[in-house]
């Protein structure tokens, strides 16, 4: 009998001596999650990964919130004044502001931490090209001095998603940006505990008893972050069944990701809530590495679109109800205003590996092998991995399944060296819809090159494009919009494969668990 079959039968009555030590609340001022993997990565600049950005949320706070409009709110700062033509901004700090360590947080910290998030994020790299001066007049005072108004200054400071811009104390921010971070100090309601930490099992916080919330209840990202817990446990449990089967017996009061064919048993149980928290899923992607062979070329990058049906990925990860995914999708999260529907014809003509096959032939490939990285502990993009491997295998690639934790395939992804040397040629991943409303944050939808994030593609088309989108007006972004989708769907730095829409499970005594990502403010137990 299979393992989720057993639970089904035993309405998930898993005895706690088949599990692994994980031990039971011992207070009620503690909470106990699961997260979607391991946070292997602690630094939330230096990787995209989600486990990072959530872990980094606990402990850094930002200038800038988003509410529950999506909308950029103050939040580390009192409000900012605007002059000079729109080119001059100043960001005034609220006082009382103090890093982990008890140090006064500075304006000059919070300057070397927009420019090292400038140096590996979209969104802040466009800023920062768009910046004649960032400086620190006093100790209270951020100021921009641009080349041309930027309208979107603030919503970059908010952006919630990876590499969202955390402040850290200048002695960590003036950290190269493409070197990791590992003292995890910074102002946020939560503190890190190294000395707790468990890799593979266990990450723990602490409330940060110092941290001033602003006036107000907590809307997504901004608001008051308030902590009611006195201590956060990440519990790291990879195999889905022992994960269900911790929540149920009430090992763990909170699990961040649960797959979708698990999603009636847990729904059966009084004593959980299973709810869809994220409104804006996630969208799903194939990237390539556009420096070798073979998707450096982009006829055989078209062939491969060919054979991609996003309905397999969405059924594979999300089940087979249609209410839990959406296709096809191209660019843009489905909903928003840049999302549209040119250039989809590619995606939704009758499929064809056949035709995939010969014109892959056509184009030059001589058999080399493709390295697809694949997260064993991550259920959701292994699904993504075997879905991909098995139709690039019908296209006749000589696919390499190389299997790896997630936390290997975040390492290795950074990688530029040829697949032959520890490198790889691609990969799956899902972007939260956050990350994907408008050009100005979609890092996959970058063509410039060393800058454009793991896969590196170079479409000139794409950068000209973009930026005019960032110059024009509200009227004529969604115009620019549907040319930028077509461009992509033609010189493909990813393959859009779908968005679905993921649960969280919780149990009944947690009140106020909030919206949106896994975030720790706010939720209280009854």
């Amino acid at each position: 009998m299979k393992r989720r079959s057993l639970l089904a039968a035993s309405g998930g009555a898993v005895s706690t001596l088949a599990l692994p030590t994980i031990g039971r609340a011992q207070s009620a001022r503690v909470l106990r999650f699961i997260p979607q993997s391991d946070v292997t990565i602690l630094d939330p600049i230096w990787t995209t990964a989600y486990v990072t950005r959530n872990h980094g949320f606990m402990l850094f706070d930002t200038l800038y919130g988003y509410d529950a409009q999506y909308r950029p709110q103050p939040q580390m700062v009192e409000g900012h004044t605007i002059e000079g033509d729109g080119l001059v901004w100043t960001l005034r700090l609220r006082p009382g502001l103090q890093w982990h360590d008890a140090e006064r947080v500075l304006a000059r910290d919070c300057v070397a931490s927009i420019q090292r998030w400038g140096k590996r994020d979209a969104y802040g790299s466009t800023l920062l090209a768009l910046t004649d001066e960032l400086s620190a007049p006093d100790d209270r005072t951020i100021r921009f001095r641009l080349k041309r108004p930027f309208p979107l200054l603030t919503d970059a400071l908010a952006k919630p998603g990876s590499n969202f811009c955390a402040m850290m104390p200048e002695r960590l921010a003036r950290t190269d940006a493409f070197t990791q971070v590992t003292e995890m100090v910074g102002s946020g309601p939560f503190r890190f505990k190294a000395d707790e930490r468990v890799v593979g099992a266990r990450v723990v916080y602490e409330r940060n008893a110092a941290y001033q919330p602003r006036e107000g209840a907590p809307s997504f990202t901004a608001g008051g972050k308030v902590a009611n817990f006195d201590r956060v446990e990440w519990m790291v449990i990879p195999d889905a069944g022992t994960a269900a089967a911790a929540l149920q017996n009430g090992e763990a009061d909170w699990w961040e990701l649960v797959p979708g064919d698990l999603n009636a048993l847990l729904k059966r149980d009084r004593r959980l809530r299973v709810e869809i928290k994220e409104p804006t899923g996630s969208m799903g992607g194939l990237r390539m590495n556009h420096l070798h062979p073979p998707f450096d070329n982009p006829a055989i990058r078209r062939a491969l679109l060919h054979a991609i049906n996003q309905e397999d990925y969405a059924v594979a990860c999300a089940g087979t109800d249609p209410a839990m995914h959406h296709v096809p999708t191209g660019t843009f999260c489905p909903g928003t205003p840049m999302a549209n529907d040119a250039g989809l014809g590619v995606l939704t003509a009758p499929r064809d590996p056949e035709r995939a096959k010969r014109d892959i032939i056509a184009a030059g490939y001589k058999g080399e092998p493709v390295v697809l990285l694949a997260p064993t502990d991550f259920p959701i993009l292994k699904a993504l991995a075997d879905v991909g491997a098995d139709v690039m295998k019908r296209c006749g690639l000589n696919v390499d399944y190389q299997a790896m934790d997630w936390g290997t395939v975040v390492q290795r992804r950074g990688k530029k060296e040829p697949p032959s040397q520890g490198g790889w040629n691609v990969f799956h991943t899902f972007w939260q819809g956050l990350d994907q409303f408008n050009p100005a944050g979609h890092l996959f939808l970058r063509g410039n090159g060393a800058g454009a994030g793991n896969g590196w593609p170079t479409s000139p088309q794409l950068e000209e494009l973009r930026t005019a989108w960032l110059e024009s007006d509200p009227a004529g972004q969604a115009g620019i919009a549907r040319s930028i989708q077509e461009q992509a769907l033609q010189d493909l730095p990813y393959i859009p494969i779908g968005q679905i829409l993921y649960t969280g499970a919780y149990r009944t005594d947690l009140r106020d668990v909030p919206d949106g990502f896994a975030l720790f403010w706010g939720v209280r137990r009854a």
